[in-house]
């Protein structure tokens, strides 16, 4: 499901897909936690095996990578590995950001197995879930080649594309979800996919069990825990403190009449993760930024995701605010 948040990682991952190492390689996906990393990479894997049968492809988790060189340095036969990694056409390698810092020969020969397939013109494509030059644990000369090719993040989604995923999903499990429960899983797990697909398969099981229509009510009493964690997750005066940290202005430029770009475009984004991270509606939002009415609130949330989707500098700092505020 596409959206704002989505789109550039989407359109690199079916690039390399459907030309893999003729257009961008290597490509290096980058993410918060259930975003969708993973997904785009079987979906980039099952592609290549099915358009292109004759090529090999390997999906591997860098904990298995690592896992597997330990074996085989312990059975020393680093040939036999060596041969299994790189006797493929489209390498995947995901969450790269586990390989730990102290490493070093898994560092080594991550180095030497990317070196192999990108002079061997082979698709290389790796997650994270932070931007290559973040990923502090590895060293510099990886770094530096894992932004060599097409750089993609994903960012968190919008209420519009939790609403298509939910539609979506409802109907790959065959129920009809009533358009007021969709709104309303939609508005009130913001933090990732994984957790809002996991939300509506507790509730079509439970529709299942108690042979009820799917409400509201229902979806209340079933998901009271995750409701709470999701509601407890962030204030609105801890997002105003975190932008206000984050872009060096200050407190009263939350709720002042300055229009300044400077000043207005981190209050936009303040009223935007207050839309994402709390369950307060507009005009309470509004009323916290200097008495804002509810549509002046709308217009930054509309501004926002639409600046995201164009910037990524802008995009880079709305993940790492989320992930202040979240973790």
């Amino acid at each position: 499901i596409k959206g704002p948040s989505n789109e550039h990682a989407y359109a690199a991952a079916l690039g390399s897909a459907q030309k893999p190492n003729d257009y961008h390689n290597p490509l290096y996906i980058y993410g918060g936690v259930g975003l969708g990393k993973t997904h785009l990479m079987m979906a980039i894997g099952n592609h290549v095996a099915a358009a292109y049968p004759w090529l090999k492809v390997k999906y591997c988790p860098s904990e298995i990578f690592q896992s597997d060189l330990i074996e085989a340095m312990k059975d020393k036969n680093l040939s036999y590995f060596r041969t299994r990694y790189r006797s493929v056409d489209v390498f995947l390698l995901d969450d790269v950001q586990f390989i730990s810092k102290n490493a070093d020969f898994t560092q080594e020969e991550i180095f030497h197995t990317f070196n192999y397939f990108y002079q061997n013109k082979k698709q290389i494509v790796i997650s994270a879930d932070r931007s290559p030059s973040d990923l502090s644990g590895l060293e510099e000369r990886i770094r530096s080649r894992l932004g060599w090719g097409l750089v993609a993040d994903i960012h968190p989604t919008t209420y519009e594309l939790r609403l298509g995923i939910l539609q979506a999903k409802g109907e790959q499990l065959g129920v009809t979800i009533p358009n007021r429960v969709i709104e309303f899983l939609a508005s009130r797990i913001t933090s990732n996919v994984r957790e809002l697909e996991g939300a509506m398969n507790r509730i079509v099981h439970q529709a299942g069990l108690v042979q009820k229509p799917i409400s509201i009510d229902m979806a209340q009493d079933v998901l009271k825990d995750l409701l709470r964690a999701n509601d407890r997750r962030v204030t609105i005066d801890e997002i105003q403190k975190a932008v206000v940290e984050h872009y060096s202005i200050r407190m009263a430029d939350m709720t002042s009449a300055r229009r300044s770009r400077a000043v207005a475009r981190p209050r936009q984004m303040a009223m935007y993760l207050a839309k994402q991270l709390t369950p307060r509606s507009l005009p309470e939002i509004g009323k916290k930024f200097g008495g804002r009415d509810h549509t002046t609130v709308m217009h930054a949330v509309r501004q926002i995701e639409k600046l995201t989707a164009e910037d990524h500098s802008l995009a880079d700092d709305l993940e790492a605010l989320k992930r202040k505020l979240q973790g």
